[in-house]
């Protein structure tokens, strides 16, 4: 009689199709600087769960949401008052979205005050920045999703901006919109954008930034260096799991709290369906992390010599976002040596202007 073969042990299974063990063997031997414990290194993390928090709660809502002026008022009323919990849902996605950008202004900044951009680690500093810029794009594209007044006229004034562009401005306008002004087409378009083509985008981007934090591991900055070359001793590490991981999970543990609060607290509202016809209510500006650049424009003569107002405006922000985009390559002289009063200064300039522009933006 033969033998009867013994199942394989679970842990077998799993291992022989998945190879865990390579897993655990990367993490038993992955360490990170000591000084990753500080506040600042734990941003970049958070920024990571609350877009994974964003991709849960927007999947849930779009079980619900009609993408058409005709429905997509009375859909998110419908999920704001008939769906268990869909207040709750809409508001967590919607502060979210809110504390994601916010958290990652501050991983951006803590980078550039750290000098974590320094070299091999400059594609690290371009994929970031460029995953800000689709953060601003996620936040821009959902604001209209809800077809009310705010929204509509918001982005009425985004696309007006859009259209100032030199040589393609009426082009991109009216791609933006669908054609010459906001209506059903321009919501059609931004729910594609905002569901589609930006969360496809930013994953590919995301991998591959969170790669290149891998490859090239976690920055020190330069006085840690400079204190640990004067002693001659290597800089202290601890293991990445369970201790960094540890802390890491307590950092997302006190972003959900935080969340969730705000959610339960301050539920974010509907307010009135959007009408075309209706004329601008006073007081229209946009979503917080806008303002800055929506005063400053408001603060340009209307004309400069021969030119539009808004136009220099726009060139001026594009010649900004160029020069902090290649601030790894302009932050180092030409004999290596690091510009580093010029780094800070830029730093502390660009947060003094977006605090300040951004504060009076929202109170005039």
């Amino acid at each position: 009689m033969a033998a009867v073969t013994e199942p394989p042990q679970q842990a077998g299974w799993f291992e022989e199709r998945l190879g865990l063990a390579s897993l655990r063997a990367f993490l038993a031997h992955k360490t990170v600087p000591v000084h990753a414990q500080t506040l600042w290194y734990y941003f970049g993390g958070i920024t990571l769960f609350l877009f994974v928090i964003q991709v849960l709660t927007g999947t849930l809502l779009l079980l619900y949401y009609r993408p058409s002026p005709a429905e997509a008022y009375e859909s998110v009323q419908f999920i704001m008052t008939r769906v268990q919990f869909g207040w709750l849902i809409r508001s967590i996605h919607s502060w979210s979205a809110n504390l994601m950008i916010l958290t990652a202004f501050v991983h951006m900044f803590s980078v550039v005050f750290l000098r974590a951009f320094r070299r091999p680690r400059e594609l690290t500093w371009l994929s970031g920045v460029v995953l800000l810029g689709l953060a601003l794009a996620f936040g821009f594209s959902g604001y209209l999703l809800p077809w009310n007044t705010i929204s509509y006229f918001a982005t009425k004034v985004g696309t007006d901006m859009a259209a100032a562009v030199p040589l393609v401005g009426r082009n991109l306008a009216r791609f933006l919109r669908g054609g010459s002004d906001v209506g059903g087409a321009t919501l059609t378009r931004f729910f594609g954008f905002h569901v589609a083509v930006l969360p496809g985008i930013t994953t590919i981007l995301l991998l591959t930034h969170l790669a290149l934090v891998q490859k090239h591991g976690m920055s020190s900055p330069p006085r840690v260096l400079e204190e640990h070359r004067r002693t001659g001793g290597a800089i202290p590490q601890m293991p990445f799991f369970p201790n960094f991981f540890l802390r890491e999970l307590m950092a997302w543990y006190g972003a959900l709290g935080v969340l969730g609060a705000m959610a339960a607290i301050f539920p974010w509202e509907l307010g009135v369906k959007a009408d075309p016809f209706a004329p601008a209510p006073a007081g229209i500006r946009p979503e917080w992390y806008f303002l800055a650049p929506f005063y400053t424009l408001k603060l340009i003569p209307s004309h400069v010599w021969i030119f539009e107002g808004e136009l220099i405006g726009l060139l001026g922000f594009a010649l900004l976002a160029l020069w902090w985009v290649a601030l790894p390559f302009w932050a180092v002289n030409s004999q290596g040596v690091e510009r580093t009063r010029w780094v800070t200064g830029a730093g502390v300039a660009l947060v003094g202007y977006l605090a300040t522009f951004s504060a009076l933006g929202y109170w005039r």
